[in-house]
């Protein structure tokens, strides 16, 4: 994504539209579906209540994980009766399909209602825009605005087919987003630590490509580091993995010792037969795994390690979980 070329609402602000809000309401829950972390709420607010300052009409499309079809559980109604604190005096309705809800719906909205699609992720036609997926969604707003930083690198159409459509522009959180990350990436202060989670391997290659070319240190967990682990012939047990995906690692690997950069993969993780059960979870090295067993965070060892490289580094830049998040249990490493 160019910085300088996308429009931001603060510089080329508009009023009284119609807008479709991309954001990424994608919360922690907990084990029983209820907002364990409300971060990314808050952090949309402020480009919300500067699109409703401007008498605009708002119409928010996030995602809530990846739902492999319509699912109650990953419905963004926790989500809006959570919004509903943060925007008082807003009439705040979730529209559970966009597609056959009632015309007048979207025509009649006023200025004091704000809509929220249910998970865009329940639509199938969102992976692959199929079925004119992204003009129907545009045909609601007169104008997008994309604040989802954390899947703006996505082909899905409701990040990148509605600007085919209709003109797009960036949310505050999206520049400020940006600002930072060019900032660390075009006059970084030496050393350089860059700290890459997340699950998978194929989503951050040619982020940590990028990367390595700046950074001192890499230090990877999250279930991108089992990918890793497998190219190095190390036993994950059940864990997730990208083994199509080793040759990548290896490549990756390889790079690094010619960049002289120190890629550092966990030497002990947390694993667990069961992701959801908060009482489970045994350190192990990564030498000890068993078969059945999972890894779901790194370990206090691994912990120590990354803490003493952070510790003396003058730029950070961190994307994407250490661990398995949502689930208490396996978050210290994240949190730590």
């Amino acid at each position: 994504m160019n910085h300088e070329s996308v429009r931001y609402i603060d510089k080329s602000p508009f009023k009284g539209k119609k807008v479709l809000l991309r954001v990424d309401f994608n919360v922690t829950l907990n084990p029983n579906y209820t907002i364990a972390d409300d971060a990314r709420i808050k952090q949309a607010i402020p480009t919300i209540q500067f699109l409703l300052k401007h008498h605009n009409r708002l119409i928010i499309v996030s995602h809530l994980d990846r739902p492999p079809k319509r699912d109650p559980k990953y419905s963004l109604k926790v989500v809006v009766d959570h919004l509903k604190d943060y925007l008082p005096g807003y009439n705040i309705r979730l529209i559970d399909d966009f597609m056959t809800e009632k015309p007048e719906t979207f025509t009649q909205q006023n200025e004091q209602e704000i809509l929220v699609l249910e998970n865009i992720r329940f639509y199938p036609e969102e992976k692959h825009d199929e079925n004119g997926f992204s003009k129907k969604l545009a045909a609601l707003a007169d104008v997008f605005v994309n604040d989802a930083f954390g899947v703006s690198h996505r082909t899905d159409a409701s990040v990148v087919g509605i600007p085919q459509h209709i003109p797009g522009y960036g949310g505050l959180l999206l520049k400020r987003e940006i600002e930072m990350i060019s900032k660390a990436i075009k006059k970084p202060r030496k050393p350089v630590v860059a700290i890459i989670g997340g699950a998978k391997i194929s989503s951050k290659i040619s982020l940590i490509d990028k990367l390595m070319t700046i950074a001192d240190y890499v230090l990877i967990g999250g279930g991108l580091a089992n990918t890793f682990l497998c190219a190095q012939g190390v036993n994950i047990g059940s864990s997730f993995c990208e083994y199509e995906k080793s040759e990548n690692a290896h490549r990756l690997l390889f790079l690094a010792a010619r960049r002289h950069t120190a890629i550092i993969l966990p030497s002990d993780v947390v694993t667990s037969d069961s992701k959801d059960d908060e009482n489970s979870g045994t350190v192990k090295k990564i030498d000890q795994i068993t078969g059945k067993e999972a890894i779901y965070d790194i370990g206090p060892e691994t912990q120590a390690v990354f803490g003493s490289i952070i510790a003396k580094a003058k730029t950070i830049i961190w994307n994407g979980p250490i661990g398995y998040t949502e689930n208490p249990s396996f978050k210290r490493g994240t949190d730590f």
